[in-house]
């Protein structure tokens, strides 16, 4: 039996389990007759024999026997002459099996079968990789950290295969240690230079979502629906969950007993504030709901803009935007809708009033968007605070406060 060591490329079949073996014989068969078929320009009359055991095969060559001088093909035919050399009981019409020395394709030809058994070897294994991890996608795995760079974080997964968790999808907060385990969802699998990389995030919905479904039983049992989340990734985040049993309550049973559910979560994703609330299909109820924890006095809706001018007291707006406008800019998305916040006018209040951005060239820009973040954009909202509260609550200085209270009350007492 022919063979030319082909062990070890068998043992890379056996290690990969997922690859099985009729499709292992099926590439190393594909292999050598593309040498038949360069050697013989046919390999219809070739048999490709392989012992994936013992790592070796044999190529037996298939011709008919027919009578001296009436050879009309020579790759299926042989002259009885010839082949009662082979073997003397033979007879012209038997068909002769003989042994194809692979020795006689050539030094050159049995190495590049070898790389090309190779190259289709990692192929495959590059598939299945990618074939696993597309089954996963939005799924929870843990993975170890083998390596932190800059940009990203390189993983391995269970088999050793590495995943990559790049910095756009890390929490902000995310400090990671060579050895440690963490929890990551499957977001992709992308291609690198003709190889596959699977990518994971700890910023998509779908993490926080996968988290719900592991620590809240009602949602994996589907008695829950989470209808939508929004995030904020180490800030806030906000899900919108409804339930098909009247009998439960959707926030609480997410919540759990005194936060128990929930707290786990929130430590998994740095301390991100989550926001539960019930889903409804009143769009006036969904935005006061999704600006929690703000109170609403009273909103104006354009359902064809999808436009809402939300009204509330002085002391609510800071809590309506949030910090760095987050809480704002989440209710947005959560309800679809555009949502502008504005102070309620109290009675006996003047109705005049001045936005912030009036004032730029007596205020400098960094000190109007402090202000802002506060939820506070008019100059009447600025003045209704007292100095201790605006320095309690923004990184200003006394004396810049002392300056903006001035050039604010100015512009209304010359009006």
């Amino acid at each position: 039996m022919a063979s030319i060591n082909l062990i070890e490329a068998f043992q890379e079949f056996k290690d990969e389990e997922k690859i099985d073996r009729p499709t292992m014989m099926k590439v190393v068969e594909d292999v050598f007759k593309t040498l038949l078929r360069k050697k013989y320009t046919s390999d219809e009359n070739f048999d490709v024999i392989v012992n994936a055991e013992k790592g070796d095969l044999e190529i037996m060559r298939r011709r008919i026997i027919v009578e001296d001088g009436a050879l009309m093909d020579p790759l299926s035919e042989v002259e009885y002459s010839q082949a009662i050399k082979i073997e003397p009981d033979f007879e012209v019409g038997e068909e002769l099996y003989e042994e194809v020395d692979i020795l006689d394709f050539g030094r050159r030809a049995i190495l590049a079968a070898k790389q090309t058994l190779a190259s289709r070897i990692s192929d495959l294994k590059k598939n299945v990789l990618v074939k696993k991890y597309e089954d996963r996608i939005g799924d929870i795995i843990n993975a170890e950290i083998y390596q932190v760079w800059k940009k990203e974080v390189l993983l391995l997964d269970e088999e050793g295969n590495e995943l990559i968790l790049p910095k756009s999808e890390q929490i902000p907060q995310d400090f990671f240690k060579k050895g440690e385990t963490i929890r990551a969802v499957v977001k992709k699998v992308d291609s690198k230079n003709n190889s596959p990389v699977i990518i994971l995030s700890r910023t998509s919905p779908d993490f926080l979502a996968k988290l719900l479904e592991i620590e809240v039983p009602e949602i994996f049992d589907g008695l829950i629906t989470i209808k939508k989340i929004v995030r904020e990734p180490g800030e806030r985040a906000k899900v919108a969950v409804e339930s098909f049993d009247d009998r439960i309550d959707p926030v609480g049973a997410c919540v759990g007993m005194k936060g128990s559910r929930i707290h786990g979560i929130v430590r998994e994703l740095k301390n991100e504030n989550i926001d539960v609330i019930n889903w409804t299909s009143n769009i006036q109820l969904l935005i006061q709901r999704s600006l929690t924890p703000s109170k609403i006095s009273y909103m104006d809706i354009d359902s064809e803009k999808k436009h809402a001018d939300v009204y509330m007291k002085a002391d609510q707006v800071s809590l309506a935007i949030g910090r760095r406008g987050v809480n704002i800019k989440l209710a947005c998305q959560l309800t679809d809708y555009d949502i502008d916040v504005f102070r309620e006018s109290e009675a006996g209040e003047d109705e005049f009033d001045i936005d912030l951005d009036e004032f730029s060239d007596e205020i400098d820009s960094w000190v109007i968007d402090q202000l802002k973040e506060i939820g506070c954009d008019t100059a009447r909202s600025v003045l209704a605070l007292t100095t201790e509260e605006l320095e309690r609550r923004t990184d200003l200085e006394i004396k810049t406060i002392d300056h903006l209270r001035a050039v604010l009350q100015a512009e209304f007492e010359q009006d």
